[in-house]
């Protein structure tokens, strides 16, 4: 049986590394482990590269509390205001302890008006809670279905992230 840390309690980061594992190995058993992990960046990464320091610091976090794992996955989520609008996407961090591989999640467009109430303490979810009326939206479907009126979700974006960062432990002869 393989063992899993994933980074995260969130049921959502949980549950896509989940199905992507059960899509990817459906043969083999697997033990998840969500564990609390530290950041070490703001609540709300404000930018790319922030969000990309917070996966690789939790990836970190779990090697060391963890050590006989066989895969650590981290996803951190943030925001960005690029020059052609904000977005949101996240970084998903996966590692074997031989290698480490470093994706990310398709970016989501956010209006400029939500984006502008965000700050390092300011989550993207609450902004969102607050203006569709809602409770803990990042632990469900997230901005992605609240802004795509369901047609995409937090956890399919991230399950389809989670596929393509596991290409480097797949064909590991082509990713020396």
């Amino acid at each position: 049986m393989k063992q899993v840390v994933i980074a995260s309690t969130n049921p959502v980061k949980i549950n896509a590394v989940k199905a992507a594992l059960a899509q990817i190995f459906a043969d083999d058993a697997f033990e998840f482990i969500g564990a609390k992990s530290e950041s070490g960046v703001s609540d709300q990464p404000m930018s790319m590269a922030e969000t990309k320091c917070g996966a690789v610091n939790r990836i970190r976090y779990c090697r060391q509390h963890y050590p006989a794992a066989d895969f650590y996955v981290a996803i951190e989520a943030g925001v960005e205001r690029f020059d052609y609008g904000a977005a949101t996407c996240a970084y998903i961090v996966i590692s074997d302890n031989v290698r480490l591989s470093v994706g990310r999640s398709a970016e989501l467009p956010i209006p400029l008006h939500i984006f502008e109430q965000l700050s390092p303490n300011i989550e993207l979810g609450t902004v969102l809670d607050k203006l569709f009326q809602t409770e803990n939206i990042k632990q469900k479907g997230g901005a992605m279905s609240l802004l795509t009126h369901g047609n995409a979700s937090r956890q399919g974006v991230y399950q389809q992230a989670v596929i393509l960062a596991m290409a480097p432990f797949l064909q590991p002869d082509l990713f020396l």
